[in-house]
């Protein structure tokens, strides 16, 4: 009988083991980034060096990673990311709101010409008024209800001081020029054009109804320091015997001159 060949040493029988075993892993790993590849792709790691908080292209910027992916916060809002309190523009300004314009300076002494009050389409000539028999301020002729009057011993419009100006609301013929004057409010406009070729312009502050049996002289015709109007006209209740029951008053200041009505 034939001698049979000699087997492998156990050396032998070790590499080949290991052999084997490096080769089976290699065919496995190889095999499981063909399948990761073939499905949903891993992140890519950053970049020797890059921010550990970078994020891929396309995703959301992490809060307070400093950097200008993202868009920063819209007009108005406040980002905390740092900590602090970081006002954009607009927040800005309304932190600190633009500075109303200079008031004008005083006028010299002029007699008006002409009343216009465009919220309520009046343009009337004026004319003097003085204080009757009983102290009392007068008023236009009854007869010419489309006429505003001064008063001609106060301040004139645009003067240092409160001007006085009075008209009627109506007559026994009809409506009169200031018949509209208690729909005025805020933010209006009074312009009085002067002698002098300059018109003293009015912003219009409140509009009060007094009745005439607790009318506030004081406030109404005192000075202030600076130049102010004050228009007037009836108001309240009606009684055929005795009028009006009630006054209306517009406060106004001075907040600029112009050339033109």
């Amino acid at each position: 009988m034939a001698r049979r060949k000699a087997g492998l040493t156990r050396r032998q029988r070790r590499l080949f083991r290991l052999a084997r075993t490096v080769a089976l892993a290699a065919v496995l790993v190889t095999g499981g980034v063909w399948w990761s590849g073939d499905d949903d792709p891993a992140a890519p790691l950053p970049a020797a060096g890059a921010d550990a908080k970078s994020a891929p292209a396309g995703a959301d910027a992490p809060a307070g990673d400093g950097g200008e992916r993202g868009a920063g916060p819209k007009d108005g809002a406040r980002s905390r990311a740092d900590g602090g309190e970081v006002r954009t523009p607009a927040s800005a300004s309304a932190a600190h709101p633009a500075k109303p314009a200079p008031a004008p300076a005083p006028l010299s002494r002029s007699r008006p010409t002409l009343l216009a009050v465009p919220a309520i389409t009046i343009e009337a000539p004026v004319l003097d008024l003085a204080l009757d028999r009983k102290g009392q301020l007068g008023v236009p002729p009854v007869d010419d209800p489309e006429k505003a009057g001064w008063y001609a011993r106060g301040p004139a419009p645009g003067e240092r001081g409160t001007a006085v100006m009075v008209g009627h609301r109506d007559t026994l013929t009809g409506p009169a020029v200031f018949l509209d004057l208690g729909s005025l409010g805020p933010g209006n406009t009074v312009r009085v054009a002067r002698a002098d070729g300059r018109v003293a312009v009015f912003t219009v502050d409140k509009v009060r109804t007094y009745r005439k049996a607790a009318f506030p002289d004081k406030e109404v015709y005192g000075s202030t320091g600076r130049p102010e109007l004050r228009l007037l006209t009836c108001g309240g209740s009606y009684d055929r015997g005795s009028g009006y029951d009630a006054n209306i008053v517009v406060f106004a200041h001075l907040t600029g001159v112009d050339r033109t009505i």
